[in-house]
């Protein structure tokens, strides 16, 4: 990002955030002359999360709803910073932050952690398998996104892009806390490559203190096409999905509870290209794959009434990914020859990841003096295991880590936040000659300040260091196996959150954050043949949102990145996964609780990365929401959408294929 760019953002960033404490201070000074009475505020489609450093964004179930995402991925490409590597699909696709996580090679750098209820999921490098979105977002009430490092301490060390946090439904959820059971069935249907989806979920009530729920997704689509009406190979898929959760809440005061969920996707493919992401043709050639993926917690709370120094999770959680490959003979334009040779033990590999986690957390709530305190304790004991295979190591990586984070507030104004982290590994392979034994230890945290002023405005600031220790796939190069990569995390922002701030009844909010990274001694990443010496980033995040009393609402969100990569030679060039600069515009309208109706513009800039342009893109979404509130529609949503509307043909920077075209999506929910 160039000097004047910065400036520019600074300047225009900081002019509309003066402008609105002037007209916030105008509308405090008049509220001081006397009580102006009770309001109904309007409420937009997103909050924007301005009461913390963190930059931190929730999809919450009815925008789950309303997007009618096919993938998980899709939920989450309108958070500022998070592109998608060929989203609309579970295979061949991935999540990347701030220019970390899935690139067109690897399903993962390991530098974007996604947790569900808790347990982490995903795998290691798997070379062209995309290996993070095998699940229905049917199964989740909301996804949380956390960009960057300085809020990642209490989920995982190494994570510089970011944390996906996924929390499945409950029961309650459904039977609003009352006895007895529900009913839910949703069918949905996409024009695009045919697909159909039905998800069917039993909600059960039978006390107060249990709750049982059961759902059941089982959603088919055919190849896609673009907007030249090309199809888009590698796109059908059939991805069946389950969720099994209980809930038991016992003690003095119905202070403890028990709670157990278990989530199952499985996905057939057959005479597919091993290439996920499609990116080299034939050379591979094609393999029958069964993919499943699967989670386990058991979680007990204990939060007694009368002793604010205890609110303990302990949770026992395990998740499986499993993946079984065959070759099919004849499908490689290499075959019969020793390249072709060659590659037959990749293409016949089996992958399985297998991570079991024994967690306690607690979170203590005290005063010390003129501060208050919120501090969240943990302790985590980690066991990763991984088949060994002809085309990636085996071995077992068991882990220890503690953390603490102190939310600390002095008075109404500030809030300062130190966060720790010591984890140590240890690595054993499973098979000669990488069988050795490598111990790792690494001491991280930061610290983020928040000063809020009276006018509902506020500015914070962080800076965070991480280590990703080594890990299971380097169990063949013993100077990875003792080295750690290393990234520290400054970022500065401003936000405001008011009412009535233009006319009575209206409700605004605006969050902006720049932020710059610096990776070093890099163990993912390579040019030439050799390892990048180090990867420097840095961009602006915007979210705002505003609503009025009438039920028109604003949604925005833009994010402007740029990064550089340094060989080994000291050669600077463009990161290659730099993300596109992005701007998300939504204006909606809704009526009562009946009828939502909105339009999304979604614009890409187009991007140079090192020679190489992916031209700019803008397309428009379409959306509405009808909810009958009496008649015999009653309890029944139906939702329709018509994504690229005017059917334009683009690839997003970073994919490795063409995005869908025009898709019409109708979706009927009902509950009995």
């Amino acid at each position: 990002m160039t000097p004047t760019r910065k400036r520019s953002l600074l300047l225009g960033t900081t002019s509309l955030l003066l402008i609105t404490i002037n007209a916030a201070t105008l509308h405090a000074q008049e509220a001081d002359q006397g009580f102006l009475g009770t309001l109904v505020l309007g409420e937009s489609k997103r909050k924007v999360q301005t009461n913390t450093a963190v930059p931190q964004t929730t999809v919450d179930q009815d925008e789950i709803d309303d997007r009618q995402a096919g993938t998980v991925a899709e939920l989450i490409d309108s958070v500022p910073g998070v592109s998608l590597v060929n989203g609309s699909t579970p295979q061949g696709s991935g999540i990347n932050i701030r220019g970390f996580g899935a690139n067109s090679t690897y399903g993962t750098d390991q530098k974007v952690a996604v947790q569900i209820d808790g347990a982490t999921v995903g795998a290691e490098e798997l070379y062209r398998i995309g290996t993070q979105l095998f699940t229905d977002p049917f199964l989740y009430k909301n996804v949380s996104v956390i960009r960057g490092t300085v809020g990642s301490f209490e989920y995982g060390s190494g994570i510089v892009g970011g944390v996906v946090r996924l929390e499945t439904k409950d029961a309650s959820d459904l039977t609003g806390g009352e006895l007895g059971y529900v009913l839910g069935q949703t069918l949905g249907f996409s024009s695009n490559g045919n697909g159909l989806t039905s998800s069917t979920v039993l909600a059960w009530q039978p006390t107060q203190d249990m709750e049982f729920m059961l759902n059941y997704t089982w959603r088919d689509q055919d190849n896609q096409q673009d907007g030249n009406g090309d199809e888009i190979g590698n796109s059908a898929f059939t991805l069946p999905s389950g969720l099994l959760k209980a809930k038991y809440t016992f003690g003095e005061n119905r202070d403890q509870s028990l709670t157990f969920s278990f989530t199952n996707t499985t996905s057939s493919e057959r005479d597919v290209p091993y290439d996920t992401f499609t990116t080299t043709t034939d050379m591979f050639g094609n393999v029958d794959r069964d993919t499943t993926s699967r989670t386990a917690t058991l979680t007990y709370n204990f939060n007694p009434e009368d002793n604010n120094l205890l609110d303990l999770d302990v949770q026992l959680s395990y998740a499986d990914q499993q993946i079984d490959q065959t070759y099919i003979s004849g499908s490689s334009s290499l075959e019969g020859t020793p390249a072709g040779a060659g590659l037959l033990p990749l293409t016949n590999a089996d992958h399985r990841y297998q991570t079991t986690k024994l967690s306690f957390k607690n979170t203590s709530l005290f005063d010390t003096s003129a501060v208050s305190h919120e501090l969240r304790t943990g302790l985590e004991l980690i066991r990763k295991e991984r088949l060994d295979a002809s085309s990636a190591y085996g071995g077992v990586d068991n882990r220890i880590a503690v953390y603490a984070v102190d939310d600390m507030r002095i008075g109404n104004a500030w809030t300062i936040t130190p966060a720790l982290r010591y984890e140590t590994s240890e690595i054993t392979g499973s098979t000669a000659p990488n069988d050795g034994v490598y111990d790792n230890d690494a001491l991280m945290g930061g610290l983020s300040l928040r000063y809020a002023f009276d006018t509902g405005f506020a500015v914070f600031g962080s800076a965070a260091y991480t280590e990703s220790l080594p890990i299971i796939d380097d169990l063949n190069n013993a100077t990875l196996m003792a080295r750690s990569e290393k990234a520290k995390t400054y970022e500065l922002g401003a936000s405001y959150d008011g009412i009535d701030l233009f006319r009575s009844g209206d409700s605004f909010a605006i969050k902006a954050n720049l932020y710059k990274t610096e990776l070093y001694d890099i163990t993912s990443f390579t040019s030439g043949g050799s390892h990048l010496k180090s990867v420097d980033t840095e961009g602006f995040e915007l979210e705002a949102s505003y609503a009025m009393e009438s039920g028109l609402y604003l949604d925005m969100n833009a994010n402007i990145t740029d990064g550089t990569q340094t060989a080994p030679n000291d050669t600077v060039s463009d990161w290659k996964n730099t993300a596109a600069d992005s701007l998300r515009f939504t204006v909606g309208k809704k009526f009562g609780e009946e009828l939502d109706l909105s339009w999304e513009v979604v614009a890409n800039a187009s991007t140079d990365v090192s020679g190489t342009e992916t031209p700019g893109f803008g397309i428009h979404n379409l959306r509405a929401t009808y909810i009958p509130q009496q008649g015999v529609l009653k309890d029944t949503q139906i939702r329709v959408g018509l994504e690229n509307v005017f059917d334009r043909d683009y690839t997003p920077h970073l994919s490795t294929r063409s995005a869908p075209g025009r898709n019409l999506k109708l979706t009927l929910s009902r509950t009995f």
